[in-house]
């Protein structure tokens, strides 16, 4: 699980783009990623979030985005990744998704 705060934008992508190149090359089986704490997300940071998910695609990985403040869901509406990420309202939900 990672918990993301502040803004994901140019300045901060870079490094949120190595933890999870991070968790690529581990073959990561599940990322639960915390938007709670996250005030602003760019377009950079979308690219990141999507970059993750191809590449963990050819593992089987199962990523699940909870947490995502109004302002943030919208963005994710807006660019219809909403039907392509797995996003739930908590952590509860989130984890719930993972059981058989």
């Amino acid at each position: 699980m990672l918990d993301l705060s502040g803004e994901v934008d140019l300045q901060s992508s870079p490094e949120l783009r190595a933890t999870l190149q991070a968790r690529v090359k581990a073959k990561c089986p599940v990322l639960l990623l915390n938007f709670e704490g996250v005030t602003y997300l760019d377009s950079s940071g979308l690219a990141t979030l999507i970059e993750y998910y191809q590449n963990s695609r050819p593992f089987g990985g199962k990523f699940i985005l909870y947490g995502l403040p109004p302002r943030i869901q919208n963005v994710f509406e807006i660019a219809r990744l909403e039907q392509i990420f797995s996003i739930h309202p908590d952590e509860a939900s989130a984890l719930a998704e993972l059981r058989p």
